[in-house]
Formats: C-alpha cells, sequence, structure tokens
C-alpha cells in the first residue's frame, strides 16, 4: 500500500468516520484497521517470524510474529488478510479469526482483527517487506523474544490470542 492509498479512519468500535491517505494517516497517527496473520506449521507447533525490511514506515528492521498490515478503505477483513498473507509471504492458506483487539502507542492507533493460517509453504517474499525468516517453537517463543526489537503491535495484539488457541 502506498502513501497515496485511501484508508478509512476508525473509532474505537471500528465504524468509519473518515477516509485519508496513508501518509495523512501515519503523520497525524490515526485510528485505522489493521489485519494480523500469525502462521503457524501445520502441526501448530511452531511460528513463523520475519524481519521487515528497513524501509518500512513502521518499526523498520525490527521482528514480528505475524504478517499483515493495514486493511484498505471498504476492504473487507478477510480479504485483507488473505491480501496481507499472499503479498508478504507468497502463500494462500485458510484463515481462521482469533479475535479482534485495538492498540495504541505512540506510533499508531488501530482496530485489529487477528488471524490464524497453517502452512508449511513454500514462502516467498517477493514484495521486500520481509527480509528475513525463521521457524520458532511456540514453546519457546518467550524466550526467543527477549532482546529483539519485535513490533509491538503484534506482541501485544497477537500473542495472547495465540496462546489462548494453544
Amino acid at each position: 500500500m502506498s502513501g497515496t492509498e485511501l484508508v478509512d479512519v476508525v473509532d474505537l468500535d471500528g465504524r468509519v468516520v473518515d477516509t485519508v491517505t496513508r501518509a495523512e494517516m501515519r503523520r497525524q497517527r490515526l485510528r485505522h484497521r489493521t489485519v494480523f496473520i500469525a502462521v503457524t506449521d501445520p502441526s501448530g507447533e511452531r511460528l513463523l517470524v520475519h524481519r521487515r525490511a528497513d524501509w518500512k514506515d513502521i518499526s523498520p528492521g525490527w521482528w514480528d510474529i505475524a504478517f499483515g498490515g493495514v486493511v484498505g478503505t471498504g476492504e473487507p477483513w478477510d480479504v485483507a488478510a488473505a491480501r496481507e498473507l499472499e503479498e508478504e509471504a507468497g502463500v494462500t492458506a485458510p484463515l481462521e479469526v482469533l479475535g479482534d483487539a485495538t492498540y495504541e502507542d505512540d506510533a499508531v492507533a488501530e482496530v485489529c482483527r487477528v488471524y490464524i493460517a497453517r502452512s508449511d509453504g513454500p514462502f516467498t517474499f517477493a514484495d521486500g517487506e520481509v527480509v528475513e525468516v525463521a521457524w520458532v517453537e511456540l514453546a519457546s517463543l518467550p524466550g526467543w523474544l527477549d532482546g529483539r526489537s519485535v513490533c509491538p503491535d503484534s506482541v501485544a495484539v497477537v500473542l495472547p490470542r495465540l496462546e489462548a488457541a494453544s
């Protein structure tokens, strides 16, 4: 999604209150909808984590425990999740909703939907947003998170829902 693409600004309940460009949404830190897709292997024992490209507008070069991104104007949640998974990881897989959340920090304000996809690939990272990946045992994830710069929104909204689903 480029800076000129349109994004719905939403209230805490996810109701659209305005439409702006992605650049304006980022500049003003406006609340918007995002999707997160945790990818596990088919057994559900390992999580595919990835490191973001240095050019990303939020958390450049940081690790992330979920694929995903900004939902486009008028885009349904499930369509956005499938699009983001295919764009970022190069796969299509059945998506299961793990739940909804809100998240806010100094960089973002989000109304989120969290999904899980089970796949062993093959994964491709053609859009350049992902520069490194690793499989992490879910049981080892808390230790893996220690000492790494990891996207705080995905940790806050995905991790509890992933743990509850295990």
